[in-house]
């Protein structure tokens, strides 16, 4: 399920990252602490691929860079109605739920901070969200791409059904 930037034909510079949290761990060693830095950066093109990359390192930048790369390789593509999502759904991943719900045309996104970063740089422009359970960034941006892989397009539906999508739709 997850791509590429090149399997999905997406030019690297069309790509946006954003940072979603830092986390500085410290390990005590002889000589006192050593830090270290984690990075959870979510890439997306605002048009329907969007990706979650981590990455670890002495320094915050390489961490960042790291993370990005990762992401870059692990795209998913968005099923969308118009500027929102085709129905609602609840992502989970470990302790984090994450409600996503369809919004009119217009309304904008309600979101908390990592799940405004996903559906933001997924190209969702109207949707109403709700995290229930963790608060933690890593776990909130996990359970949002789980609720997104759960989504299924009407072509998809009327397909299994075997109906055509007027059919379905009513």
């Amino acid at each position: 399920m997850t791509n590429t930037f090149q399997e999905l034909n997406i030019n690297e510079n069309d790509l946006e990252e954003r940072v979603v949290a830092i986390n500085r761990v410290a390990k005590t060693v002889k000589g006192g602490r050593r830090m270290n830095f984690g990075a959870v950066v979510v890439v997306g093109d605002r048009n329907g691929h969007v990706g979650l990359g981590t990455g670890k390192a002495a320094e915050v930048p390489e961490a960042i860079r790291k993370a990005v790369e990762d992401g870059k390789k692990n795209l998913i593509t968005i099923p969308r109605a118009g500027s929102t999502v085709p129905h609602e759904v609840i992502g989970k991943f470990n302790g984090g739920n994450v409600l996503l719900k369809p919004a009119q045309a217009g309304s904008g996104i309600a979101a908390g901070g990592p799940v405004r970063a996903v559906v933001e740089l997924g190209g969702i422009g109207d949707i109403t969200s709700k995290s229930l359970g963790s608060n933690s960034p890593i776990n909130i941006v996990r359970a949002t791409l789980e609720a997104i892989k759960s989504l299924k397009s009407p072509e998809d539906v009327a397909a299994l059904r075997g109906k055509s999508v007027e059919e379905l739709l009513g």
